[in-house]
């Protein structure tokens, strides 16, 4: 079999393959098997039909046919590995010469159109400079870490006032749609600003007592009418407020291992600086990856857009979404998935001429990660990846973070006081990020776009 490979556009080729005739002959033989089971002759068992009385029956067209159709997809396959593409779509495949039928020569010659992942190269890529914020942690920060703390070990109260921002409250609410009601609800809890319920929640029931109502206008968000207009009335049953536990020796005893609550400030405080750090290195990470973006062309193909497009906005309209697919949202999504595409390549490339790999040890602190960010038991999210085929993508995506360190690790990187910032703490000395970083990377990466190389379509 002999292949060529003629380059369309940046991210578009067309696969020339040519298979000859000795080459088909393992095709047409199954091709006769197959046939044999499909027909029935007199004085022959299913399936043991000699070839001769199936061309007389069936036609040798009609073999060599069911030959082709059957092996075409493992000569594409052979002729991508040969070529040494990486498809990112469907072929779009043209037979162009088939074999005579009634010869026992000749050549079988299609091509495919396949659009594939852009070869691009990487400039120099050490030492980009970078400035982040300056890096201080305040009295008021560990005040704010005291008082969250404290907020752990408050109690509820309940109080004899208008709900105001912060108050829990105790409701119960009726949707109606032109004067029908369509949902109701009773003893709901509901934090007021917490702004997980239904818009306009939050303005309505500030200022209500106990057993006072107010009735707004919203879009649903879930049951049997998400998506549709109602208007929703609330009733306040009671209106509670948190009181917090006096910061003092006998609450740092309660809440930590000090002793005293100076020994507990101090540990805040130190917490608070480490935590500013964190954000110094988040910040250059993303800042790192928009300059190298900024270096590389990358072009992006339009079957990878598309396909993001329809799989967003299917996933929206069958939640009851559908309203959001405008062309300012479109333009988003499109975006965002040209974005991560060029992110994906980038770091790819990075990690080939790195030579990065990823050790087993790596991938399970990656599972178990990424599981706690989808509040889902360890074991079971790995079960999950292995059985839907996931797993390479888990790989390729830690892969990419650890590369993405490595440029990290070589950058300057100043904060805005014209400091020099030392990452290494955030920084790994095996190329990944640090520990404290890697639950809001983990929150990012399930928010983001990520193509694979998957030969029958580009998955997200």
């Amino acid at each position: 079999m002999k292949s060529a490979v003629e380059n369309l556009t940046p991210t578009r080729v067309k696969l020339n393959v040519e298979v000859p005739f000795e080459e088909l002959k393992p095709s047409i033989e199954e091709a006769y098997k197959t046939v044999a089971s499909q027909i029935q002759v007199p004085g022959f068992r299913k399936g043991k039909v000699p070839s001769k009385l199936i061309d007389q029956r069936v036609g040798r067209g009609y073999v060599l046919e069911t030959a082709i159709n059957e092996g075409l997809n493992g000569w594409y396959q052979a002729a991508v590995q040969e070529s040494g593409i990486r498809p990112l779509s469907r072929p779009e495949v043209e037979i162009t010469e088939v074999p005579d039928p009634s010869a026992t020569d000749g050549e079988l010659k299609f091509h495919a159109e396949v659009d594939v992942r852009p070869e691009i190269e990487l400039p120099d890529y050490a030492g980009i400079k970078v400035e982040v914020a300056a890096a201080e942690s305040s009295e008021a920060d560990v005040d704010k870490a005291l008082d969250e703390l404290r907020g752990r070990f408050g109690t509820l109260k309940s109080v004899d006032r208008p709900a105001a921002d912060g108050d829990f409250l105790t409701i119960d609410i009726t949707a109606t749609i032109d004067g029908a009601e369509v949902d109701s609800a009773s003893g709901l809890s509901y934090q007021v600003g917490a702004g997980t319920m239904l818009e306009g929640m939050d303005e309505a029931v500030t200022g209500l007592s106990a057993d006072e109502d107010a009735i707004f206008d919203t879009t649903l968000v879930g049951g049997d009418h998400a998506g549709e207009a109602a208007q929703v009335k609330v009733v306040v049953k009671s209106v509670k407020e948190r009181e917090l536990p006096e910061a003092n020796d006998d609450f740092a005893q309660l809440a930590s291992e000090f002793d005293t609550l100076a020994e507990l400030r101090e540990d805040l405080a130190k917490q608070a600086a480490d935590s500013k750090i964190v954000e110094q290195g988040v910040e250059a990470r993303d800042k790192v990856l928009d300059k190298l973006v900024e270096l590389v062309s990358v072009p992006v193909p339009e079957s990878v857009v598309e396909e993001q497009l329809e799989t967003h906005f299917k996933a929206e309209n069958s939640h009851g979404e559908g309203e959001h697919d405008t062309e300012e949202h479109r333009a988003e999504v499109k975006a965002n998935t040209e974005r991560a595409f060029q992110n994906e390549i980038i770091l790819d490339a990075i990690a080939e001429k790195e030579e990065v790999g990823v050790s087993q040890n790596e991938l399970i602190d990656y599972i178990v990660t990424t599981a706690s960010q989808y509040g889902m038991d360890p074991n079971q999210f790995a079960q999950i990846i292995d059985q839907s085929g996931q797993v390479p993508m888990m790989v390729s995506e830690v892969r990419r973070r650890k590369a993405l360190a490595v440029v990290l690790g070589q950058a300057e990187v100043t904060d805005s006081e014209g400091n020099k910032v030392d990452l290494s703490d955030f920084v790994r000395p095996g190329g990944e990020e640090a520990a404290a970083a890697e639950g809001e990377a983990a929150e990012e990466a399930a928010a983001e776009v990520a193509p694979s190389d998957d030969p029958a379509a580009a998955k997200f």
